[in-house]
C-alpha cells in the first residue's frame, strides 16, 4: 500500500478543515452593523490628552492581552517541527 499519497491527502484535508474555522475579516462599525469604515460617517474621537482627532478610533483592547498560551503553543509547534526535520535528516542519511 502506498502510504505517502495517503499521508499527503490526510495532511491536506486536515489543513483545509483547520482553515474552515478561521474567522472572516468582515468587521462591523458601530451598533447598526454597517460594514467597514467607508460606509459609516466620520466621527470625532477624543484622545487621552483631550485633543479631538477626526476619523474612526481604534478599539479599546484593555490593559493587556495574555500571550502566554500563544507563546507556549508556538514554541511547542516549533519544537515538533524541528524534531520532524531532524528525524527526516537522520532517515535520509541512513
Amino acid at each position: 500500500m502506498a502510504r505517502r499519497p495517503l499521508l499527503t491527502a490526510t495532511a491536506a484535508a486536515t489543513l483545509l478543515c483547520a482553515l474552515w474555522f478561521v474567522p472572516s475579516a468582515k468587521a462591523t462599525d458601530g451598533a447598526d452593523g454597517a460594514a467597514g469604515a467607508a460606509s459609516a460617517p466620520s466621527t470625532l474621537a477624543v484622545t487621552n490628552a483631550g485633543d479631538e482627532v477626526s476619523g474612526p478610533a481604534l478599539a479599546e483592547t484593555g490593559a493587556g492581552v495574555d500571550t502566554t498560551p500563544y507563546l507556549i503553543g508556538g514554541t511547542a509547534f516549533l519544537a515538533i517541527g524541528a524534531a520532524f526535520v531532524a528525524h527526516a535528516g537522520r532517515r535520509a542519511g541512513a
